[in-house]
């Protein structure tokens, strides 16, 4: 059976999208399939990255059917099979009261940890997409930090916590991959 090229994408939790953004990559991901013979692209949760690309690989689906989309999920985070997306979006929809629109993918992927890692899930879900990818897409800023957060709800202290997105670049570059990124 043939392994098809895959690509995953990284990015700070917030982000400014613009046109600019966006069409860089499109752009990207466009080559990618064409040049490169990407045919699955992976996704995480919870950026506005991720959320920009997961748009942008469901609307290029339209021209290139084969493509597909797969949700790597933490224990805390669902997805939608694209299957089941409709009947969800009509059951939402009519609990809000207003259409709703939910992200689809073709396959969920439980990485091996999911139900068992602790706080810090989302690093261990993230090294494994990296691991099984041969393109990392990133949006990454060396200069980010993210907000300072308390140790716990009652402290008065708090503490800088690490980028997630810094945590996965360094681990794409200690395993070799092919990493592009967005970030100007």
């Amino acid at each position: 059976m043939e392994k098809h090229k895959t690509c995953s994408f990284f990015g700070h939790r917030k982000i400014e999208e613009t046109e600019d953004i966006k069409k860089r990559l499109q752009s990207v991901i466009v080559n990618l399939i064409e040049k490169e013979g990407v045919k699955i692209f992976l996704f995480g949760s919870r950026s506005d990255f991720d959320f920009l690309c997961h748009t942008i690989v469901t609307e290029l689906k339209n021209t290139y059917s084969n493509i597909q989309r797969r949700a790597y999920t933490c224990r805390s985070e669902t997805c939608i099979l694209e299957n089941e997306r409709a009947y969800w979006e009509e059951i939402y929809s009519r609990i809000k009261k207003r259409p709703v629109s939910l992200l689809g993918v073709e396959e969920e992927i439980e990485h091996k940890t999911k139900w068992t890692s602790g706080k810090a899930q989302y690093i261990e879900r993230n090294q494994a997409m990296i691991d099984d990818s041969n393109f990392c897409v990133f949006y990454y800023n060396d200069k980010y930090k993210p907000p300072f957060r308390k140790h716990c709800l009652n402290s008065l202290s708090t503490y800088q916590p690490k980028s997630g997105t810094k945590l996965a670049y360094e681990y794409a570059l200690r395993k070799k991959k092919e990493i592009i990124n967005l970030f100007e």
